[in-house]
């Protein structure tokens, strides 16, 4: 861990580093490429086969409801998966996550094979998120 100065120069705080994890399968005759970003109390999960970002939702979990809450902060709001991935995704890990899901959704059984694929790679490393 690394500390630095909090705007109060005799205090520090410990702040931990961003850590980078990458990863790709071959699902359903399409490569889908996954890229993790550990951050502090979270991680950030891009998916995708081609480098854009057309979406990006974020959900944390709730001091009311059991179910976390997450929303579409960028992208079509008409497309759901961002943001039900995430929540998922937060249920499981307790942690803020945001999403960036960049496949097309010419199946349905895609979306489910990549989160078993996820789940797999967390529980493979699950330092890395």
């Amino acid at each position: 861990m690394e500390t630095v100065a909090n705007g109060d120069c005799s205090a520090q705080a410990p702040v931990e580093s961003i850590t980078v994890h990458d990863f790709s399968e071959k699902i359903l005759e399409q490569q889908v490429n996954f890229h993790v970003m550990k951050l502090s109390g979270g991680f950030f999960l891009w998916i995708g086969s081609n480098p854009v970002l057309s979406n990006l939702a974020v959900s944390i979990v709730s001091k009311y409801d059991s179910m976390p809450l997450s929303t579409l902060v960028l992208g079509d709001t008409s497309d759901t998966t961002p943001s039900s991935l995430a929540q998922r995704l937060t249920k499981k890990t307790k942690k803020q996550v945001f999403v960036s899901y960049n496949l097309p959704m010419t199946d349905s059984s895609l979306a489910l094979l990549v989160e078993d694929r996820i789940k797999k790679e967390m529980e493979l490393h699950p330092d890395k998120f």
